[in-house]
């Protein structure tokens, strides 16, 4: 995290234009489907499309 603790999951942050996956560990290639849906979930209601 910003307070250097270290993070164990993906960790997804939102701001006025964009939308960072960070920290995407090792398993992100298997899981990058779900990943992918989640960030359209969540553009969906950010960006009120």
């Amino acid at each position: 995290g910003s307070d250097g603790e270290v993070i164990d999951d993906f960790k997804i942050v939102k701001n006025k234009r964009n939308i960072h996956v960070l920290n995407a560990p090792s398993p992100a290639a298997t899981a990058c489907l779900a990943i992918g849906n989640q960030i359209m979930e969540e553009a969906k209601i950010h960006f009120k499309l």
